[in-house]
């Protein structure tokens, strides 16, 4: 699927581009309103993400004007600007949906894949392997007979696993990925991260019954099941 980004600011621009990228999305990117706007007509894009504060053009007028011309394109707005007046405006000129700054990126896929599953019912807002499903959007995760709610740092560090089932993720890079930090030796946040995933799908059973697997002194991994 092809995203158009429209943000300015160059840190943000980098954070949404890395995690949609990784996520699976081609991207694109303006960093003005009027580019974006030009992109927009000029290209075939599926899906748009638009900041409100922009250079050149704000981003209420190019979604006004989006609209006006017949494109209907699903736009996600993403806005510091919070206030109801404001996100009543983002819906009122035709945005599918509105995310406040500051936000998790995995919330924004989740969001995005919402967006397209309204508008395409055939596509599906989970995702699945072997005995293990997870929602996207209210984050549920079920494993075999059990079903949980999940956090978003739980939702997030188990959807790594999921998109290489059988990789071995060192705690390194499940902080790199999921907390977006450096590894810190003295940190236990991803042991503690994965202990309530295991509770809250096995029910406190035995390591055997979550779908993470531990492997001593490297890090953690999806069960393959042998017999699926």
């Amino acid at each position: 699927m092809k995203i158009l980004l429209i943000e300015d600011e160059t840190k943000i621009a980098e954070f949404v581009i890395k995690g949609l990228t990784q996520a699976g999305f081609q991207m694109s990117h303006a960093q003005d309103g009027l580019t974006g706007l030009a992109m927009v007509e000029e290209m075939n894009f599926d899906f748009v993400v638009l900041d409100v504060m922009l250079p050149k053009l704000g981003g209420f007028d190019v979604l006004r004007q989006m609209r006006e011309n017949g494109n209907l394109t699903p736009v996600i707005i993403l806005s510091a600007k919070v206030d109801l007046p404001d996100r009543l405006m983002g819906f009122e000129v035709g945005a599918d949906d509105y995310l406040p700054k500051p936000f998790f990126v995995e919330e924004l896929v989740a969001r995005i894949k919402a967006v397209m599953a309204r508008k395409n019912p055939e596509t599906s807002n989970q995702i699945s392997f072997q005995g293990l499903t997870m929602n996207v959007v209210d984050r549920r995760a079920q494993w075999h007979e059990v079903s949980a709610v999940l956090s978003q740092r739980e939702f997030s560090l188990l959807a790594l696993l999921m998109r290489s089932p059988g990789h071995i993720y060192s705690r390194q890079q499940i902080l790199k990925h999921v907390w977006e930090i450096n590894f810190d030796p003295e940190t236990n946040v991803v042991d503690v991260c994965v202990r309530r995933i295991k509770s809250k799908l096995g029910r406190n059973k035995t390591d055997q019954a979550s779908p993470i697997e531990s492997v001593r002194g490297v890090g953690y991994r999806l069960r393959v099941e042998e017999d699926a």
